[in-house]
């Protein structure tokens, strides 16, 4: 396959040895992915199973269900904020409270708040267990339908501060940490709190959820009542996307226990080990990956014998970006943050006294999340330019490149194909089409661009010293789906206050029966 004389020059052995390094990670990576995949379906398979035996009215009637604050930062939401809070305020659960952090906005998110809650400022003294910017104001509803929402205004200080400070406020002995920008699932918590309930042998610290696409979906009264495909192809791919990473990959290394990151936009914590810890790290813009961390490496240092759980339904839909500028910040955002965790936790790489995650899971952090951007795009350039020096042969460089594809778009279909026999989400053929197609363009443009983002995040990270978020514009829900209908949007409405006389959701969104 490769072009060298008999002499074995230098040349020759070093693109021997680089062939034999691209081939043999390359095939590395596929069967890693592989393995994962497989212990993905096996493990989502046994918990739909389970679950078709669970009563979740039992936890809901239940006194003895623990207290749990949902802490919500905001800042310049004001496009889906109404619509949010009353996806947190119609969850299921007989005792918990919301808390809604404005981090200093220069739109209109606090004043929509006040208007559609009929706020008030309350006298409440904040115990600042973990120090933070100036609270400003504590509202609360004069409404007593509301008497579970609180409202902190305060002085901007990023994401990590605005959680901190939910923290000092809060009540519960647990804490669901999501993005303002999601919609929950009314049996949500439910669900992630059911591991804590089940687990008796060990210490059940923390526990994350599947996150899926909302563009497009239809909501109403802050509840996703249609899930529809993205139309913008751009959303498809990150459809795609999170349907891998979540499903053939997280659920896999929930049930390995080997979890280095709970996404922000939906995980629980044990908020007492939270502040044991120091709460969220201001230093850092990856904070939900970096606590995550942080929490399992001083259980271990402590002596704690612990265990960080993952449910693998569908409960939070968020937003993602429909514009490739707002997505190369967003992506270069999270290289920087995966980046600075995995370097200000380097002790843990190859420590046997850390167990999994210093042994397995922080180096395939290091070998596949941080580094395999950089090697693949380092690789790109160089069979590019062996191969227009005519040093390696142009049908094996075609032949490698349709190996990747070919691997990458079987794995997508896969992937789909399980999504079918297990949750059932996309249900129109039209609609799982369009990601069919999508995934057949996705190694081509998607992937490329995700790649450059990674390299241009690890040069601002160690180059330009870049610590700034980006702004992240939000579309709302207010766009029209495939039938041609509006999608109910934030406004002066009819308020969707809780009803507790409500039917409890079934176990799963499933109309079709595992096979």
């Amino acid at each position: 396959m490769i072009e060298y004389d008999t002499q074995n020059s230098l040349v020759d052995i070093l693109i021997y040895i680089f062939y034999f390094i691209t081939y043999g990670y390359t095939v590395f990576v596929m069967i890693s992915y592989l393995i994962l995949g497989v212990i993905s379906v096996v493990q989502a398979r046994k918990y739909l199973r389970r679950n078709t035996y669970t009563d979740y009215l039992n936890i809901l009637q239940s006194p003895e269900a623990p207290s749990v604050s949902i802490l919500a930062p905001a800042y310049n939401e004001e496009a889906t904020i109404i619509e949010n809070i009353r996806s947190l305020l119609s969850v299921r659960y007989p005792n918990y409270e919301v808390i809604v952090v404005n981090d200093g906005s220069r739109d209109r998110s606090l004043t929509k708040l006040i208007e559609e809650y009929q706020l008030e400022p309350v006298n409440f003294a904040v115990n600042y267990k973990i120090e933070t910017k100036k609270v400003k104001n504590v509202y609360k509803s004069k409404d007593p339908a509301y008497n579970n929402l609180v409202v902190v205004d305060k002085e901007n200080g990023g994401k990590s501060d605005a959680l901190n400070a939910a923290l000092n406020v809060s009540t519960g002995d647990y804490t669901l940490n999501i993005d303002v920008d999601c919609i929950l699932e009314e049996d949500c918590l439910l669900k992630l709190m059911k591991p804590f309930l089940e687990e008796t042998d060990k210490n059940m610290i923390a526990t994350g959820g599947v996150v899926r696409i909302a563009n497009n979906c239809r909501i109403e009264k802050g509840r996703i009542v249609e899930v529809n495909v993205p139309n913008k192809l751009l959303a498809q791919f990150q459809t795609l996307e999170y349907l891998r990473s979540f499903l053939l990959g997280r659920v896999a290394w929930g049930s390995l226990d080997g979890l280095l990151l709970i996404s922000g936009a939906l995980g629980v914590f044990q908020k007492q080990l939270v502040i044991q810890c120091g709460g969220y790290d201001n230093e850092t813009i990856g904070e939900d990956m970096e606590l995550t961390v942080r929490m399992r490496r001083y259980a271990r240092e402590k002596g704690i014998d612990y265990v960080v759980g993952f449910v693998p339904d569908p409960l939070c839909w968020t937003e993602v970006p429909e514009s490739w500028s707002v997505l190369r910040r967003q992506r270069n955002r999270w290289t920087r943050g995966a980046v600075e965790t995995l370097l200000s936790h380097k002790r843990l790489f190859l420590n046997p006294f850390y167990g999994k995650i210093g042994m397995v899971s922080y180096p395939y952090w290091l070998l596949f999340e941080w580094l395999a951007p950089l090697i693949e795009a380092f690789g790109i350039v160089l069979l590019v330019l062996f191969s227009l020096l005519g040093v390696i042969n142009i049908s094996f460089l075609y032949l490698f490149i349709a190996l990747i594809y070919g691997y990458t778009v079987a794995f997508t279909i896969a992937t789909l194909y399980i999504e079918e026999i297990t949750f059932f989400q996309y249900k129109k053929r039209r609609q799982l089409l369009r990601l069919v197609i999508a995934g057949l363009i996705e190694p081509l443009m998607f992937h490329p661009f995700v790649v450059y983002c990674a390299v241009t995040g690890n040069w601002d990270y160690f180059f330009e010293g870049k610590k700034a978020w980006g702004s992240m514009k939000r579309v709302g829900f207010s766009r029209p789906t495939d039938r041609g209908k509006r999608i109910t949007g934030g406004g002066k409405g009819k308020k969707n206050k809780p009803n507790p006389a409500a039917p409890l959701p079934s176990n799963n969104v499933r109309t079709r029966p595992a096979t």
